[in-house]
């Protein structure tokens, strides 16, 4: 399985692009969500960082708490 992490600003609540920080994560076999949450906030520097998480059906959506940001992972 390949999950694609992307971790950018926002401008008025969405997703602006105006920098980015990509990677891109191989995986033999399907991880449980929970793993694959830790592992995104782990390779974007987001460890201990409080937000909430939205499920989008093919991807999943963090914002952090107080912070013009969000992380999203793309399942591949």
């Amino acid at each position: 399985m390949k999950y694609t992490i992307e971790y950018t600003d926002t401008f008025g609540g969405e997703a602006n692009y105006s920098w980015v920080k990509r990677e891109t994560v191989e995986h033999g076999e399907a991880l449980s969500d929970k793993t694959i949450k830790s592992l995104a906030k782990r390779k974007m520097g987001l460890n201990g960082v409080r937000g909430e998480w939205t499920s989008l059906g093919d991807m999943l959506e963090f914002r952090p708490s107080s912070s013009c940001t969000v992380l999203f992972v793309i399942f591949n």
